[in-house]
């Protein structure tokens, strides 16, 4: 097999070492993170176990999770030190308790993992919380509700540092909502960034899209787009992975997904098309990624500023098809990605094509993507929290 790895390599994405200490004692500050966690599936999950799995490769040396919960599901991580539950002001005076014994609170912050109005009693919380507030925001609407706009513009007001993962998201809240500048620092979105990934074989092209489904996710274009390219019948196969969204599975069942099941079968590419809906864990992932040779994004919403699922696969040294949606329009220059119109499945036709018949297209493309594997990766992105702990605790914090 074809393989880039000494080339990226030479160019490793080593564990980035902090430089915080506590002013008052010299030691490591402590910090809360509070979030969504494992086995909660979601983005959101996901990125809060990754960043802890980063702090504590960087050296920091107390991680408390706190989790955000409807009172489901549960973690059993031991790391796992609270828990607050939506409509439960029992949970929300422990879990102010258990983030004041730290120094620093990580909050991640997504509207619906609150309880409230558009999650309001994130604020009931915080005001009896004592230490300083890095608060990193995974969603910034174009078009806030009401009570949207109130909520984040009380959350910045309280927070220490907003943190965004993208300069789309910054730009978006100094526009939108009264938010100072000086409140703002960019920190990227984590990836896991594998070791010595190499370029598929020749053959059959794979293409992969993976995350939880449900409307929205566009999927049905890249179904339409297949079916324009009937010349490639036996040279795509198209792999949809990942379970239904929990809320849209209790909501609606498996609507979207029979839906494209049903597509494909009209167009006549039932063949072309694969679903895969379990739950794969990290490393099966990687496996996944390893086997594909472009990952398709088709995502219908404009809206969208931040996505794992892409710093996930160019990180991984594979090239992307997008449409152009912020973060997509940021990140994917012409040498590693393809952006495309939204609902356009004649312009996906047309990049698909263009990676399928060109492999020195698909091999130069992931050898590009390696500066962005290192800005990414997730010890490189745990570094930087950390270091900006340090120095609001050093109160030398210089904000760009």
């Amino acid at each position: 097999m074809s393989t880039i790895a000494e080339s990226r390599n030479d160019q490793d994405v080593r564990a980035v070492q902090p430089t915080i200490l506590h002013p008052s004692s010299g030691r490591m500050p402590t910090i809360a993170l509070l979030s969504t966690f494992p086995p909660t599936h979601c983005g959101l999950a996901t990125f809060a176990a990754a960043l802890a799995e980063g702090l504590k490769n960087v050296g920091v040396r107390h991680i408390g999770i706190i989790e955000a919960s409807d009172g489901t599901a549960c973690s059993l991580d031991p790391r796992v030190h609270g828990r607050i539950v939506a409509g439960s002001a029992q949970s929300r005076i422990a879990t102010a308790r258990t983030i004041n014994a730290h120094d620093f609170l990580l909050l991640q912050h997504e509207f619906g993992i609150f309880g409230g109005d558009d999650g309001s009693e994130i604020l009931d919380l915080l005001k009896d919380v004592y230490v300083p507030v890095v608060i990193t925001m995974h969603t910034v609407p174009l078009a806030p509700t009401p009570g949207q706009r109130s909520v984040l513009e009380a959350l910045a007001r309280r927070a220490d540092v907003l943190v965004t993962m993208t300069d789309s998201a910054r730009q978006r809240l100094l526009s939108l909502y009264d938010v100072h500048s000086s409140a703002i620092v960019t920190i990227p979105h984590g990836a896991t960034v594998p070791s010595g990934f190499g370029v598929p074989e020749p053959g059959i092209s794979r293409l992969l899209t993976w995350g939880l489904l449900g409307p929205g996710k566009g999927l049905e274009w890249v179904i339409d787009a297949l079916a324009m390219l009937p010349d490639l019948r036996h040279e795509v196969k198209y792999t949809i992975a990942g379970q239904t969204h929990p809320k849209v599975l209790a909501n609606h069942g498996e609507r979207y997904r029979n839906m494209l099941k049903t597509r494909a079968e009209r167009l006549g590419i039932s063949d072309m098309v694969e679903f895969d809906d379990q739950y794969r864990t990290v490393p099966s992932l990687m496996g996944l990624i390893r086997n594909s040779t472009c990952v398709v994004l088709p995502y219908d919403s404009p809206d969208q500023i931040t996505s794992g699922v892409l710093v996930d696969a160019v990180s991984a040294g594979r090239p992307v098809i997008a449409t152009e949606f912020p973060h997509a329009q940021e990140l994917l220059t012409p040498d590693i990605g393809i952006l495309v119109p939204h609902k356009d499945p004649v312009s996906i036709a047309s990049a698909v094509r263009a990676v399928v018949e060109n492999p020195q297209l698909v091999e130069s493309m992931s050898l590009a993507t390696a500066p962005i594997a290192r800005e990414h990766n997730w010890n490189t992105v745990a570094a930087r929290y950390a270091d900006l702990c340090g120095q609001i605790a050093s109160q030398s914090l210089v904000l760009r």
